[in-house]
């Protein structure tokens, strides 16, 4: 899980079943880049998860809650579209943020996304945030993730 402090700026994790804190400053450059790739598939992913194709589960956005100067991004799984947006449930544990909780259902526009990802036959798809992560994180960490939840980054 990414957080982002004060004065910082962040994600939340690699898995929402092992929270890892790490907090990355605004405009961090590796994050910025992993989330403008994200976004530039964003509609394809979607079309995606409307209608999963076999073999595909765990479809879950990233996205960035804020509680005054503090933000956190948290994966939503599982989410839908609404008229004005999405609604999902947060499967993160905050940190920094105090205004959700884990399991809560928030809505979210597409502006609050920062990432995507699913698993297909066993391996991760997208969570571009999430190999970012891995840089920061111990070696042992990083290959901990990669072999438990089959990311390939």
């Amino acid at each position: 899980m990414l957080a982002l402090a004060p004065a910082s700026a962040g994600a939340q994790g690699a898995d929402p079943d092992d929270d890892k804190t790490l907090i990355f400053a605004p405009g961090d450059p590796e994050m910025a880049a992993a989330t403008a790739q994200a976004l530039a598939g964003l509609d394809e992913f979607l079309a995606m998860a409307a209608a999963p194709p076999s073999g595909t589960d765990r479809f879950k956005l990233k996205v960035k809650v804020r509680d005054g100067h503090v933000t956190e991004h948290f994966w939503v799984i599982p989410f839908r579209r609404t008229e004005t947006g999405f609604v999902g449930i947060l499967a993160n544990q905050p940190e920094q943020v105090r205004t959700v909780v884990l399991g809560q259902n928030i809505e979210f526009t597409r502006d609050d996304i920062s990432d995507w990802g699913y698993t297909r036959d066993g391996k991760q798809i997208g969570s571009f945030t999430v190999c970012v992560m891995f840089k920061r994180m111990s070696k042992e960490e990083a290959d901990y993730m990669r072999d438990k939840y089959g990311y390939d980054c």
